[in-house]
């Protein structure tokens, strides 16, 4: 965590200086995240190359993208692993240099070692309270892909199960193709 007398504000966070460590704002702290592991990294490779072809002329797909939300009335700056906005909601002509500035319609988050599921289903649960539409939560070990809704149970897909999605339109992913494309898959 970076050393403050205060609580930083979100300007005071936004201004920080960039580093090789990227930080979330949690609770008004700058707290460093884990630095991913091989399964991570390869999973979030995967992920990238998978979606950024479908993504294209729709939105933009982004890895470690820092986003300005608010969590129980405070901001909040999580960086996802990667994340989906679509040119609907940050239009196309968008180019700054900066956090995404609204809720994203897709925020991924691929648990590393320390990390249990439960606790990415509580940021999965904040990510939907700040108007984050979807949230994945891949568990690298179970060899799923968990979606979380606003307004539905979250369901967890393995295998060849499809992440078909309404707001992802013509998206045919499973988390078979994840899986084999990041050179994890058990077969």
């Amino acid at each position: 965590m970076i050393k403050s007398q205060s609580q930083l504000t979100l300007e005071e966070f936004l201004a920080l200086p960039d580093n090789d460590v990227v930080y979330e704002l949690i609770d008004a702290q700058a707290v460093p995240k884990m630095s991913p592991k091989f399964f991570h990294s390869s999973v979030q490779k995967a992920l990238l190359l998978l979606l950024d072809p479908w993504s294209e002329g729709r939105g933009r797909i982004e890895p470690e993208w820092a986003v300005t939300l608010k969590r129980q009335g405070k901001d909040w700056v999580p960086a996802p692993d990667l994340l989906y906005i679509s040119y609907e909601r940050l239009p196309a002509d968008w180019i700054k240099d900066e956090a995404c500035p609204i809720p994203c319609e897709l925020a991924i988050e691929i648990i590393s070692p320390g990390q249990t599921f439960g606790e990415l289903t509580a940021k999965a649960t904040d990510y939907l309270a700040a108007g984050v539409l979807r949230v994945w939560i891949v568990d690298t070990q179970a060899r799923s892909i968990t979606v979380f809704y606003p307004d539905a149970p979250p369901q967890t897909c393995t295998g060849t199960m499809s992440l078909a999605d309404p707001i992802f339109p013509e998206l045919q992913l499973t988390p078979e193709q994840v899986f084999r494309k990041a050179g994890l898959s058990k077969n």
